[in-house]
Formats: C-alpha cells, structure tokens, sequence
C-alpha cells in the first residue's frame, strides 16, 4: 500500500535523523545506506523508496540543516531595517546560531563542516540563496549611496571577503575564539564607510615595493 504524503515525510525526517546521529558517530564515510535501512527496521530496496541514492540523502540533511538559517536570512530581509543595520544581522544571527553549535560540540560542529565540503554540490544552492540575499542588502544599500562605483557582484565578492570569519564555516571555527559582534559591527560600518571604486592611493603603484 502506497503511503501518504504525510506518512512519507515522517519517514523521510526519521530517515535523516537517523543519518545525521551515523555521521556523528564516524562523520561522512561512516554513513553506509544498508546499514541505515537496518537501523529504520526496513530493507534497502525499502530505503529507496525515499532516498534513491545517497546524494539524495545528502541534500535532505543538507535542507535540514540549513533551514534555520534560511529563515534568519528571510527574516532579515523582511525587516525595514535600514541597509547597513540589516547587513550586520545578516551575518550577526548566523554567526551567533554557529557560535553555539560550537559552543556545545566543537567535534560535531567541524563533522557536518567537512561533510559539507565533501558534498559541496549538495549545499552549493544555499551558497547561492545567501548570495543573493546579501544582493538584495547591497542594492537597498546602493540606492541609499552606498557603494559608489561598485557593481553589484564585486560588491558581493568583496563583502563576502571582509566578512569571510562570520560567513565561511571553516574560517569561523579556526577563528571562533577571536570573533564578536562588536568587532563584526566594525567591520560592517567600514564596508558601508569606505568600500567604493575610487581610487585612494592603495592601487597606484606600478609595482611591489621591495620590503
């Protein structure tokens, strides 16, 4: 007998809870698909019915796992916060949410960072979505004048390289003990203070100057 939509999701999440406590035991190689379909009391060909392959699989906990902050991300920028106050929430409420995953369990934390980069291609959309929605701030921030001179995709790779410590999982947690909101909100105002396409002096060099 065929299950029911909500049948099949129930299945799905017990599926990726299950999968999640694998790779917290032994990380990402340790997550063995018949070993899963055992563990849910049900056969292989069984687990197939809802996750095909273990890609899928992947990007379930993937979804799972992001979707928090997705919803910091929605929430920010369904505020009327203006740009640069909106800009260091963006960052500000994720930082925070990693923080404490930290804070409770480094060694899981740093698990789900190298799974992720062994599946990049599973999270590489939720990379996108950030990116975009850190396009929306820059565009709010440019009709206010900021900016001056920048596109909006420099702008984007410029600011995801200031604020690479909050954003980039890996960098986070190699830093996390120097990282606050305060020195975040810094670096935030120098964006919207100083970052332009004028030329102030740092570029005009014909070359390196010897040390």
């Amino acid at each position: 007998m065929a299950l029911s939509g909500n049948e099949n999701e129930v299945m799905q999440a017990r599926l990726v809870d299950l999968a999640q406590a694998m790779i917290e035991e032994r990380g990402g190689a340790g997550l063995n698909m018949s070993e899963l379909a055992a563990r849910a009391g049900i056969s292989p060909a069984g687990l197939s019915r809802y996750f095909e392959t273990r890609e899928e699989l992947m990007e379930a906990i993937a979804d799972h796992w992001f979707q928090p902050m997705v919803e910091i991300m929605e929430d920010v920028l369904a505020s009327d916060l203006p740009p640069r106050r909106k800009m260091y929430e963006f960052f500000a409420r994720r930082f925070l949410m990693m923080r404490r995953k930290w804070e409770a369990d480094p060694v899981k934390l740093q698990t789900y960072i190298e799974v992720g980069s062994d599946y990049f291609e599973q999270i590489r959309s939720y990379i996108d979505l950030a990116d975009h929605y850190l396009g929306e701030i820059i565009g709010e921030g440019m009709s206010d004048g900021a900016f001056e001179g920048l596109d909006i995709d420099e702008t984007i790779s410029l600011v995801n390289q200031m604020c690479a410590p909050y954003c980039a999982l890996q960098t986070m947690i190699e830093f996390m003990p120097r990282l606050t909101e305060q020195k975040l909100a810094r670096i935030i105002d120098a964006v919207f203070d100083g970052l332009s396409a004028a030329d102030r002096g740092a570029s005009a060099l014909t070359g390196l100057r010897a040390a």
